[in-house]
Formats: structure tokens, C-alpha cells, sequence
């Protein structure tokens, strides 16, 4: 189990690298804490009190050597330097006159110990963590310190008001569009009826995983590994389904896979399928905005209401593109208002929109096309508007 004491959080818009400084004589508590480091893919530093900048002593207790030199970003025997702080219990009296710092986290292996509360205010703990319980969360916390985290990716998801909309084309085209103009950039496939946005972009034999390869995720995906892990088609990183039998992905490896593609930064764009199930929910919950693709004809409004329903259950930020050509008496600002949306657009005329490319001039591959412009000119708004496109 986790508890948390009364601070201000620990976030921080700059990206840190780095493992966590440890600091404890207890070597059970220590070979607890070295393999839940070697779970999250760092590398500590380890120290048996406050570090000093003279090198470590071996503690009489172990034969333990010093822990080699910390990775780039965290200097040697830098209490304040060290991204993440993870102090034994039996240290605590040996740190309570440290310089008070955020990212400080008391850990203890005994469940049933109240002192430890008073201890973690002592030393200026924003955490107490308590062992086995508290595996996962710790993890989860040191790899993001390995990792190094910063501004999340915008992330938005397209949606058909009715099939053949024409969302999977946008959803490509915005991926395309932020890749060009310099962007991180992944297009993630969360329609296993769709057929593959790899077909789409010409790349259903290129190498890397789909997401039947991460269907028993469990806990924490790492981003990098992620990333380097899909295929790269026209400059950006794309999760789509394969061809063979359709593989169940739980939604709690959905849920994993999408939060280390948001870890990444940049942008993030998801195809989403209209049939709202739990995986779909999932994506929902990590989406930024949602762009609900609506031709402007009056069935496809009337279905494009229940679409807009469900999705609404789950994102808040729901915006409506239009598409031509129009039935009599409506445009753009007429669709939306049915709809009872903000009007995103209205999603330029272009060959290719529709049907099927060969994969060679993928959609909005064409910076001077109108689909392009569309693109370009939606992502310069949303990324105002978020404050993100750290690349």
C-alpha cells in the first residue's frame, strides 16, 4: 500500500533522467528495492546515509559494493540532484537533518509499524510506501524516472458519426501532417474491425509489433521500448492490427499501451471504432480532445447523435468536423449546432479522402493539398490551446 503526505505534488513540465538515490543498511529492504530498479530499467545510486560528495563506504553489515556511477542526469552523491529519493525506515534517523526536497519516499517492510507516519514528517516525505503492497506504484514511479517524464503527448482521437465517414483517413492525415512538421508522432489503430491503418499507410509488411503482441501487458509499459518496438511508416511510429485471428486485448493492457505512447510527448492520434466497449473506454479516458467526423447529411447527423452519446459519457472535449457535400439547408455551423458540438471544421474536398490509397502518397502526405492545410492548421489551434507540442 501507498500513503501520501500532505505536499504539493512532485510534477515537473522538464524532462529528468536518471535513477533514484537509495538509502538504507537494511539488505533485505535493499535487494527489494534493487530488483523493483530492475523491473522499471534503472539504475540506482545507493547510499547507507545522506550522500556526501566523497565516494560511498561499504557499510560493515554488507559486503555490498558501492552501486556503480548513476546514468547522465544525476551527479554522484546529489541528495537534491537525484530525481527520485527512496529512504529506509532504518535510515530515517540518519536523514532527518537532510536539506528538505520534494520527490522523498519512506519505505518500510513492516505493515504494522504507526511510527512510520511520523517518521515520513521528519524527513519531509511526500510518500510512505509499504512492502510487498506497494510494488507496482513504486515501479511505476522509478520508471518514469528512468524514463523521464515530461509534457504528456496531445492526444486525439478521431470517431466516424457514421461508417464511411471517413475517420480513419483523417486520423492518418493528422498523424502524417504532425509528423512532417517536425512532431513526435504515433497513430495508434483502436479499430480491430477496421482492417489496419498499416494497409493505409502502405505498410502491412513492414516490421515491428501489432497490438495482438501486447495483449497480456501487464502493469507498465515502457514508452521507448514501445516506440522502437512499432513499425515506422512516413515518419512516424504506427499500432495497428495484423491479419491474422482476431486477438482479444484486455482493457488494462489498452490502458498501458496508450499511457507509455502519451509518455512520449508530442501527438498522439487514435482511430477510435464506434462500437464503445471497455478498451474503447479506456482510449477515451486518455484522450485530450475527440473530433467526431460527420458528413452533412441529415441520416448521418441523426447517427452521429448516438455516437456523440456514447463518446460524451466518457470525454468531455467532443468537436465536430464536417464534411460536404451538403444536404439542402445545411453547412458546417448547421451540423454542429444539431449535434450540439463545437464545430472543429470543415474537412476539405480531396481525392483520396474516401477510398483507399496504396500506401505510396499516404492521406495528407501533400503539404500544399487542402487535406494537409486542414491538418496543419487544426494542430497549430489545439496545440495553443494545450500549451503542449514538446516534440
Amino acid at each position: 500500500m501507498t500513503g501520501t503526505i500532505d505536499h504539493e505534488p512532485t510534477h515537473t513540465a522538464a524532462v529528468r533522467r536518471g535513477g533514484p538515490l537509495i538509502v538504507t543498511e537494511d539488505t533485505e529492504l535493499l535487494d527489494d528495492l534493487l530488483r523493483l530498479c530492475a523491473a522499471a530499467g534503472a539504475t540506482p545510486e545507493v547510499h547507507h546515509s545522506v550522500p556526501s560528495a566523497r565516494p560511498e563506504i561499504p557499510s560493515p553489515l554488507t559486503s555490498r559494493p558501492p552501486a556503480p556511477p548513476p546514468g547522465p542526469g544525476t551527479a554522484p552523491g546529489g541528495w537534491e540532484a537525484a530525481p527520485l529519493v527512496l529512504v529506509g525506515d532504518d535510515a530515517a534517523r540518519r536523514v532527518r537533518g537532510a536539506a528538505r526536497r520534494r520527490g522523498v519516499v519512506l519505505v518500510s517492510r513492516d505493515q504494522d509499524d504507526p511510527g512510520v507516519w511520523q517518521r515520513a514528517v521528519e524527513i519531509g516525505a511526500d510518500h510512505v510506501l509499504l512492502l510487498p503492497d506497494g510494488e507496482q506504484w513504486l515501479v511505476d514511479r522509478i520508471a518514469d524516472v528512468a524514463e523521464g517524464v515530461g509534457r504528456p503527448a496531445l492526444t486525439v482521437g478521431v470517431i466516424g458519426g457514421r461508417g464511411g465517414a471517413g475517420a480513419s483517413t483523417l486520423a492518418c492525415a493528422l498523424a502524417v501532417t504532425a509528423a512532417r512538421e517536425g512532431l513526435r508522432s504515433l497513430l495508434v489503430d483502436a479499430d480491430p474491425l477496421g482492417g489496419g491503418l498499416d494497409v493505409l499507410l502502405g505498410g502491412e509488411t513492414a516490421e515491428g509489433l501489432r497490438w495482438p503482441a501486447f495483449a497480456a501487458s501487464r502493469g507498465r509499459v515502457g514508452g521507448g521500448a514501445l516506440e522502437e518496438s512499432l513499425p515506422e511508416l512516413h515518419g512516424l511510429r504506427v499500432l495497428s492490427w495484423d491479419r491474422g485471428d482476431r486477438v482479444a486485448v484486455p482493457p488494462q493492457a489498452v490502458r498501458a499501451v496508450l499511457a507509455a505512447a502519451r509518455r512520449g510527448g508530442g501527438t498522439v492520434v487514435v482511430d477510435l471504432p464506434r462500437r464503445i466497449d471497455d478498451g474503447t473506454a479506456e482510449v477515451l479516458a486518455q484522450l485530450d480532445l475527440g473530433l467526431l467526423v460527420v458528413p452533412a447529411e441529415l441520416r448521418a447527423v441523426a447517427a452521429a447523435g448516438r455516437v456523440a452519446a456514447a463518446v460524451g459519457m466518457v470525454l468531455r472535449d467532443l468537436r465536430v468536423v464536417a464534411r460536404g457535400p451538403y444536404d439542402s439547408g445545411l453547412d458546417d455551423r448547421e451540423v454542429a449546432r444539431l449535434l450540439g458540438l463545437p464545430l472543429a471544421g470543415e474537412v476539405p474536398v480531396e481525392s483520396g479522402l474516401l477510398r483507399a490509397t496504396d500506401g505510396r502518397c499516404p492521406p495528407g502526405a501533400s503539404a500544399r493539398g487542402p487535406l494537409a492545410r486542414f491538418c496543419r492548421e487544426f494542430w497549430d489551434r489545439a496545440l495553443v490551446e494545450t500549451g503542449g507540442g514538446a516534440a
